[in-house]
């Protein structure tokens, strides 16, 4: 499979804030170089999902110390210390954030089934868009 990365946001907040002017959540993964399942959740749900306009991630190196990234709240921080933070370290990992960096639905952990994947995604984004609206 083809190394297809998402983009890393030089700012989260700003990236969530846009995002939830369309009603949407940040997707934030955690990703690791050379890990087959994040490969699989990148090209096979979330490239997909992204070219229909049906959410918008980005991602998170938990092993890069070097890249400076925003947070939510306007620290300049890295990709491994935020993965560290919100203990977000087991990749892939999927989280759903509003624009003021809460969590709007539960992590997508892992990969357990293929089969189902797809349908666990799209309840965590559903959920994620009505924590939107509250």
């Amino acid at each position: 499979m083809a190394y297809q990365p998402l983009p890393t946001p030089r700012s989260l907040r700003a990236a969530a804030q846009a995002v939830a002017e369309r009603g949407e959540p940040l997707v934030v993964m955690t990703t690791l170089q050379g890990c087959v399942y994040c490969e699989l959740v990148r090209n096979s749900y979330l490239h997909p999902l992204m070219r229909e306009g049906k959410a918008f991630a980005v991602q998170l190196d938990v092993q890069d110390r070097a890249t400076a990234i925003q947070d939510f709240g306007g620290t300049t921080t890295t990709p491994a210390a935020l993965a560290e933070a919100w203990k977000a370290r087991f990749t892939p990992t999927l989280m759903f954030f509003g624009p003021d960096g809460r969590e709007r639905a539960e992590r997508l952990v892992g990969v357990s089934s293929t089969d189902f994947y797809g349908q666990y995604l799209e309840q965590r984004l559903d959920a994620a868009r009505q924590g939107l609206k509250k």
